[in-house]
């Protein structure tokens, strides 16, 4: 989500308070909510994983968080897609990255060729986002996890999202450089169009706004059109280098959508982003077999559905979540993440330093505030399924808070809470009362060694 202690973040963990130093739940929703909840154990204990095998038979399973900057939340997360990979067969980590960077990761758990000629990943703010002790420790993982299987049956990571506009192209161009030259050609004919804004794609919009001469829609369209259409040429020299190939070119198409769209309106571009992220999910669904099932990370603002929130009866915006849950009904497995207080990483503005920051208090009201006035510190509420009473009084719409790379806390109320009915939103919402920033790596170093490849910290 963009709406969006200048020190290293600890990796340390502070432990809770004991029960008998915790105070009473409140009366009322808090007390019903500590009988519904949960509680789980150290995200390290196998039983944590364990309480989200209910939800093992879903095609996708989306796994949310409060903030882009989290540890709890990525451990978990991590913890939860081991258990869906290994133990029941999921094969998809679809993750809210640019496709180019999580092709890079892609290649390398599943004992691909690497792309020498392509760009560290991760390498744009927010790099803390994906550049973390805690990711690389999961790839790590899934990199052993896929040796001894057959290449078929490895588990991939694919990126969902769109700002990838100059990789992108680039990519497209350099695979028909060494599998159709002619095609190739026409690519560089196309993209030159969108050339002059690839470094700023968003002066783009605003030049294909004000001169519609400078629209590229078409060139960009029919280089995908033509992708499509050699499809199965391309597959039968290297299926996953030309599926790859073919994402790129639809990712600059719907990018260039994207960047129009900026300047039509907020709610506008948000939805050709959520829609691209649900259409490139089908696609890797699609290539990964009718059995595929994926699991999939992504902020709270994506993965909750949208229409029981107020993004969709405000702002008129959709999201992933809302459209996996059109598209597969009950097997699309929604689960929030949320917490009270801690630390967190994120920038006080766009482009500015990663800080590891306070979190405030939940806000008097909100969900989270109903959470800890619970007295549960590590829990999950299923609310698929939940008493009828608790679902009906946890309809009641209340403030949730929503921490994209950006934090502010001098604002918060305004910046980063939103009225939602959580048990519409969420299938579940698994809640730490105290948390604490990701452990985030440093930049990609020349030289890096095999072992920590491919961050090459």
């Amino acid at each position: 989500m963009h709406r969006h202690v200048d020190q290293a973040p600890s990796t340390a963990r502070t432990p809770h308070a004991p029960a008998s130093q915790r105070r009473p739940p409140a009366s009322g929703l808090p007390t019903r909510l500590r009988d519904a909840i949960e509680p789980l154990p150290d995200i390290d204990d196998p039983a944590f994983a364990e309480a989200f095998d209910r939800y093992a038979d879903c095609r996708v399973v989306l796994l949310g968080e409060a903030s882009h900057g989290t540890s709890e939340f990525y451990r978990a997360r991590a913890a939860i897609t081991k258990r869906l990979v290994e133990r029941h067969g999921f094969r998809i980590v679809a993750v809210e990255a640019d496709w180019p960077d999580a092709a890079v990761i892609d290649r390398h758990v599943r004992h691909r060729a690497p792309n020498a000629e392509g760009p560290p990943p991760f390498a744009r703010f927010p790099t803390w986002m994906w550049r973390n002790a805690e990711v690389a420790a999961l790839f790590r993982w899934m990199r052993h996890f896929n040796e001894a299987r057959e290449a078929r049956d490895r588990a991939g990571v694919y990126g969902l999202d769109l700002y990838s506009l100059s990789t992108s192209m680039r990519a497209v161009i350099d695979y028909l450089d060494d599998v159709d030259p002619a095609t190739a050609a026409l690519a560089r004919e196309r993209y030159a169009c969108l050339t002059p804004w690839a470094k700023d794609p968003a002066h783009y919009g605003l030049a294909a706004l004000t001169h519609e001469h400078a629209r590229c829609e078409t060139a960009v369209v029919a280089m995908l059109r033509d992708m499509l259409e050699k499809r199965l040429e391309f597959a039968r020299r290297d299926g996953a280098d030309a599926f790859e190939a073919e994402q790129n070119a639809r990712l600059v198409a719907n990018a260039e959508n994207y960047y129009r769209a900026m300047y039509r309106g907020a709610a506008e571009s948000w939805n050709v982003r959520d829609a691209h992220m649900a259409e490139t999910l089908l696609q890797v669904l699609r290539a990964r077999g009718e059995t595929s099932r994926a699991v999939v990370w992504a902020h709270n603002s994506h993965i909750g559905d949208a229409r029981f929130t107020e993004m969709g009866r405000e702002r008129g915006e959709f999201n992933l979540g809302q459209l996996c849950r059109e598209h597969f009904g009950d097997d699309a497995a929604l689960i929030g993440f949320g917490t009270h207080t801690g630390t967190v990483a994120a920038a006080s503005d766009w482009d500015s330093p990663m800080r590891v920051m306070q979190v405030k208090p939940s806000m008097t009201g909100s969900v989270e505030q109903q959470f800890f006035d619970a007295g549960e510190p590590c829990g999950v509420l299923h609310l698929r399924g939940a008493d009828v009473a608790l679902r009906r009084e946890l309809d009641a719409e209340r403030l949730e808070r929503f921490i994209g790379v950006i934090y502010r806390p001098d604002t918060e109320r305004w910046s980063h809470y939103a009225e939602v009915s959580l048990p519409r939103q969420f299938d579940a919402y698994v809640w730490f009362e105290t948390t604490h920033a990701v452990d985030a790596l440093e930049g990609p170093h020349a030289g890096g060694v095999p072992e920590t490849y491919p961050f090459g910290v």
